[in-house]
């Protein structure tokens, strides 16, 4: 059925007089870290999407290393990667360890949280131009991390790429946002909560 620009905006004026949200606004909890506070929490891994970087993919000049040839963090990505860490850090939950994408964008968002030293680990770097992110090797590798995680303490926090993530946990983030997920006892990868949108 095909809903006109008027119908369309009448049935969003009636889910928002009847309290109803999406449901991408409802399953965006953050109450996971009202467990995790003050904790030194066990297989738990927060998967962020870089900050605020305007554009899509790279240019066709993109060299690793060359931050130059680059789509990289606006000054608005760069605040928000700096209030995300100081969000992170009222939560005083351990933090394990520190991976980036190698990705200027990606490595530049895990210094600015200031959470700890940043490991690139190349399992992160972006799959935008790849047809199959899904079945990708880095995929695999990132999933294989998080089941091997289980056991650890220490939040693992992994900074990387819209297509990467998704592929990893079938969730859609903004700009600065993560996604905390956490392996059960059969390996299968279960999203736990968010970190809130900058």
């Amino acid at each position: 059925m095909k809903f006109g620009i008027k119908a369309t905006t009448l049935l969003v004026l009636v889910a928002l007089l009847s309290g109803i949200t999406p449901a991408s606004a409802n399953t965006r909890s953050t109450a996971i870290w009202d467990k995790l506070q003050s904790s030194n929490p066990q297989g738990y891994v927060l998967l962020m999407r870089h900050a605020l970087a305007p554009g899509n993919g790279d240019p066709e000049n993109f060299t690793l290393g060359d931050c130059s040839t680059q789509r990289n963090l606006s000054e608005e990505g760069r605040n928000d990667a700096q209030d995300i860490g100081l969000w992170l850090k009222r939560q005083k939950v351990k933090i394990a360890r520190v991976e980036s994408s190698r990705w200027c964008r990606a490595k530049e968002t895990a210094e600015l949280l200031g959470i700890g030293k940043v490991r690139l680990n190349k399992n992160l770097d972006s799959l935008f131009r790849e047809s199959d992110p899904l079945g990708h090797r880095q995929t695999a590798e990132i999933k294989k991390l998080i089941v091997n995680y289980q056991k650890k303490r220490g939040l693992l926090v992994l900074v990387g790429h819209f297509v990467n993530i998704s592929a990893v946990t079938g969730v859609s983030l903004e700009s600065g946002e993560g996604v905390v997920v956490k392996a059960d006892k059969n390996g299968e990868i279960k999203v736990v909560g968010f970190t809130p949108i900058p």
